[in-house]
């Protein structure tokens, strides 16, 4: 499933990013990568707000539906 339809408050694995090379290098400046642990914060109405490790991130809508999780 999408980043953006993880229930709220679950542990969930990055297993896939469907973006461009340098938005994943982004994306694993800041953590998230294939195989990182998030915890979804989202309502699924905005934007996600995920933790990833000590943190928080909000990332945009669009972006989190190119990232595939379990």
């Amino acid at each position: 499933m999408a980043l953006a339809f993880a229930p709220y408050g679950r542990k969930v694995t990055v297993k896939n990013i469907y973006a461009d090379e340098k938005t994943k290098k982004h994306l694993g400046n800041l953590g998230i990568l294939i195989g990182s642990v998030l915890t979804s914060y989202s309502d699924g109405k905005g934007d996600v707000i995920v933790k990833v490790k000590d943190g928080k991130l909000a990332i945009n809508k669009a972006l989190a539906m190119k990232i595939i999780v379990a």
